[in-house]
């Protein structure tokens, strides 16, 4: 009996101090416990035996998914699973708490996540304590199975290492990154034979952080890296700005906002093809890039052209009688509605209306819209005819 009450009491302390060890919240059945992934067997998924260094970053947290060798002694949140955790974690998470600066961890990296080489403790120590990063010394390996996905990461890769752009422009189709590295490379030889430009912030590392306010000085020689950074900042981000104004994204669920811009752009600069579009792209573009960017210079994001045009219509309606004044109230409340006036003859009113409408909607689509949901629907409504004028001519007021 002493036997089995000392062993009864043995298993009490040792769940005891294991509890002790974690958070309230982190107490949870053992059976739903997961390991953080292995690094050797995504490596080995990926075919991502290609390295190469990427020097010291700050690290999401959230994207540190996994082990190099130790991916068994921690579960999927990066807590101890089958340990009490070591005087040593327990220094380190102490150390961290004090703010005491530790030398970077080490990371391997497959696409967007990361593997801990060594730094394990660390790791574990900050997501505990509910830091949002850290600082990592990054080994990438590139994914060489060929997915799609795969495919279009290595161009993606390919095209930041050689222009030394962040990975903000993601593109889903095979070879365009080609395209866009053809834009850069005119965008340099341009630069290169006006004599340079002017520059706030000509090596920063982040183009969308460079500071426009700080003085320029004039780059006479620049380089293709900082060609690629002039082009990320004064043509790509403020054309791609005036694409989110014309309200053509959710258009397109499939593709991003990069896909549109290498759509858009090659079709407009380098094919010079005309844009299938409601109305002339010519009207918002310039014809050639670097008259676009000598545009968009001195301008700041509020003042970039909306890709978007203004219609002018005229709907004559027939209603009954007695509902012409409750009709008359209700256009006119409707923001759309600039004139509404009660005529004699074929029709009882007639109303002034002012729409606006992106590139891919066509005049006709929006204003039929708009007549049917907005007017057509009023009580007492017979029927309508919407004019929509063609060639017009207005004196100035």
């Amino acid at each position: 009996m002493a036997t089995t009450s000392s062993k009864s009491m043995m298993a009490k302390l040792r769940d005891f101090f294991t509890a002790h060890n974690m958070d309230n919240t982190e107490m949870r059945d053992c059976k739903a416990i997961k390991d953080i992934a292995s690094f050797e067997n995504i490596q080995k998924k990926e075919c991502a035996f290609d390295s190469r260094e990427r020097g010291v970053q700050t690290i999401k947290l959230s994207q540190i998914t996994g082990s190099v060798g130790r991916y068994q002694d921690f579960d999927e949140q990066f807590r101890f699973k089958n340990t009490v955790p070591s005087e040593r974690f327990t220094g380190i998470l102490e150390a961290m708490r004090c703010g005491t600066a530790l030398p970077p961890v080490k990371l391997y990296q497959i696409k967007d996540e990361y593997y801990v080489l060594d730094g394990n403790h660390r790791v574990a120590a900050a997501k505990k304590l509910h830091h949002d990063e850290i600082l990592a010394t990054i080994i990438e390996f590139i994914p060489s199975s060929e997915t799609l996905d795969n495919v279009l990461y290595k161009e993606m890769v390919d095209f930041c290492d050689r222009t030394g752009l962040p990975r903000s422009i993601k593109l889903t189709e095979v070879g365009q990154y080609a395209n866009l590295l053809e834009q850069i490379d005119e965008h340099y030889n341009h630069l290169k034979n006006s004599g340079g430009f002017s520059s706030a912030n000509p090596s920063s590392a982040n183009p969308s952080s460079a500071n426009l306010s700080a003085p320029k000085k004039i780059i006479s020689n620049p380089t293709f890296a900082a060609a690629a950074r002039d082009w990320y900042k004064t043509i790509y981000q403020p054309f791609c700005s005036i694409i989110k104004r014309g309200n053509i994204v959710e258009k397109f669920p499939d593709r991003t906002l990069s896909d549109l811009y290498v759509y858009i752009s090659v079709g407009h600069w380098k094919r010079k093809r005309p844009a299938h579009y409601g109305i002339g792209l010519g009207k918002l573009i310039p014809e050639t890039m670097e008259d676009f960017r000598n545009e968009m210079t001195d301008l700041n994001e509020i003042e970039y052209p909306e890709m978007k045009q203004g219609i002018t219509a005229f709907v004559l309606m027939t209603v009954r009688a007695k509902h012409e004044y409750k009709i008359i109230e209700k256009l006119y409340e409707l923001d759309e509605v600039v004139e509404v006036h009660a005529v004699h003859g074929d029709v009882d009113l007639l109303a002034k209306v002012r729409l606006s409408r992106d590139l891919l909607s066509s005049d006709a689509e929006v204003i039929s819209n708009f007549v049917h949901e907005k007017m057509r629907q009023l009580n007492g409504v017979v029927s309508s005819k919407t004019l929509i004028p063609g060639l017009s001519r207005i004196k100035p007021v």
